[in-house]
């Protein structure tokens, strides 16, 4: 079986970030029952081994436009409890305080008075309209309405206050948030096109009557799948920049240190939680640094040539396998406190980025359409020398 981290550089800092906390002194710590009961995430730093699937999750977390990450495997790989520990690293992001989501940018619209009275008035005024928060992670549940998910209409206010008011959905509330979809592949078909158009634009515009409304919605998509319970449709396999396949874990003493943690962790979550806190912390510092860094990140020229041929000679025809890849080189040489993405960086990160970009269907069907081009161009040929 091929070692997950052949790819990965040895000197790579996100290896070494994942890999520099130990759980011995955490299981051997003795427990104080503190009498909490809400359910707290699993720390990030405590899940074992899967360091693909951690570091690509990380990258997508330091530079969004990487486009998201697809997480695919059977069940009980950890796919969702990654995902979800992901709330105890995010930075923080600009969150507006109005209703239609306005941030101050929005309100150098030449029609910001009109689009949005009370917040525009409120801005001018001298109050704030905004405030930095965590960025969140907003799932989508697999059984969530179109108007869930777009938005629709308030029905508590038409009912009580006899008005109409557009409320926004799940895809506005993404906005500058993680979107995380588990059995992404079991998606209702409207709902992915609804998915695939507000990625694409980051903004889509709700209709409902006279009444209308425009969202932003930028997110991080991020999916998991059992590809045991079906394909998934290729426009939306299209839209995550890095894919990883999550195995389970191979190694005996590998497994039963999930089991010890798990074990602990479920007995009592708040120490297990507050015993991870420094690693969590340390790590929530160094991705706010690499976002920052990333800003001046740039790729060499001998990484870019390698990358471009790479792509070419995998006749991969997507244009963002390249995107996704450079982008998530960035991010990894950001993360390793580099402004210059080397050789080293495309090496770790092409296999997220380019798997299951190849498709065979197009290659044979271009060179079918090839194929019938030169018997064209034979036949016009022989009739321009008759």
């Amino acid at each position: 079986m091929n070692d997950p981290l052949s790819n990965l550089s040895d000197e790579s800092y996100l290896l070494r970030m994942l890999s520099r906390v130990g759980a011995r002194r955490v299981l051997s710590e003795e427990e104080t029952d503190l009498g909490l009961a809400e359910h707290r995430p699993f720390p990030f730093l405590a899940i074992v081994g899967q360091y693909e699937m951690r570091i690509a999750l990380m990258l997508a977390v330091i530079n969004p436009a990487i486009g998201g990450v697809l997480l695919i495997g059977p069940r009980g790989t950890g796919k969702t409890t990654a995902v979800r520990s992901l709330t105890g690293i995010l930075p923080e992001v600009e969150v507006s305080d109005c209703d239609e989501g306005v941030l101050p940018p929005d309100l150098d619209n030449e029609n910001a008075r009109l689009l949005y009275p009370d917040c525009y008035e409120k801005f001018h005024a001298g109050k704030p309209i905004s405030h930095y928060e965590n960025v969140k992670l907003v799932e989508l549940p697999l059984n969530a309405r179109l108007d869930d998910v777009v938005g629709g209409i308030n029905e508590r206010i038409a009912v009580q206050q006899q008005r109409v008011s557009v409320e926004r959905g799940i895809l506005a509330r993404a906005d500058n948030n993680l979107l995380y979809i588990d059995e992404v592949n079991l998606l209702d078909d409207q709902i992915v096109d609804a998915i695939l158009d507000a990625a694409a634009q980051g903004s889509y515009t709700v209709r409902r009557g006279a009444m209308s409304g425009t969202y932003r919605s930028r997110f991080v998509l991020i999916g998991s799948m059992n590809p045991e319970e079906g394909r998934l449709r290729p426009q939306i396999l299209d839209r995550f920049g890095l894919r990883v396949n999550v195995r389970g874990l191979m190694n005996r003493e590998e497994r039963l240190e999930v089991y010890q943690r798990v074990k602990t962790y479920r007995r009592n979550p708040a120490l297990f939680i507050r015993q991870w806190e420094e690693a969590t912390t340390e790590t929530r510092e160094d991705i706010i640094l690499a976002r920052e860094l990333l800003n001046q990140t740039t790729i060499s020229d001998e990484a870019m040539e390698i990358g471009l041929t790479l792509v070419q000679e995998l006749e991969i025809d997507s244009h963002r396998a390249e995107y996704t890849m450079f982008e998530a080189a960035r991010a990894h040489a950001a993360a390793d406190g580099r402004d210059k993405a080397e050789a080293a960086d495309i090496r770790a990160v092409a296999p997220m980025a380019l798997r299951q970009r190849q498709s065979p269907f197009m290659v044979n069907f271009f060179e079918s359409q090839r194929e019938e081009d030169d018997q064209i161009r034979t036949r016009i040929d022989q009739l321009i020398t008759l």
